[in-house]
């Protein structure tokens, strides 16, 4: 899939309040595929980081029987990291301030996985 055709996705996630930023990471080895991030964030950094914790709560969730994650918040003080996996071994993430409508991000971000699957 060609990056450019991600891009109104993520420009949608983008716009929800309180989010900085949103890409799309091949969960495989946690590579940035397309992005929309603001300014100061570390895309490769983020996307490094979404992988790893996408595959250890997969492993996590197989070990408990838990089945497949279907959607990630990781809250920290500052803000909040989101995942939700996509079609294609793709992750939908976004990364946010700590005022987010985490409902309406989840909410953008299904519909961007299902835009690119």
């Amino acid at each position: 899939m060609k990056p450019e055709r991600l891009h109104p996705a993520l420009d949608r996630i983008t716009r929800v309040r309180g989010v900085r930023g949103a890409m799309v990471v091949s969960a495989e080895d946690g590579l940035v595929v397309a992005d929309a991030l603001m300014e100061g964030i570390r895309g490769n950094a983020v996307a490094a980081l979404a992988g790893s914790l996408a595959a250890r709560l997969a492993r996590a969730g197989a070990a408990a029987a838990a089945g497949e994650q279907r959607f990630v918040h990781l809250a920290a003080d500052g803000g909040a990291l989101l995942l939700l996996p996509g079609a294609d071994g793709l992750l939908v993430v976004a990364v946010t301030d700590q005022h987010v409508n985490v409902g309406l991000a989840r909410l953008e971000m299904q519909r961007a996985a299902e835009d690119i699957a």
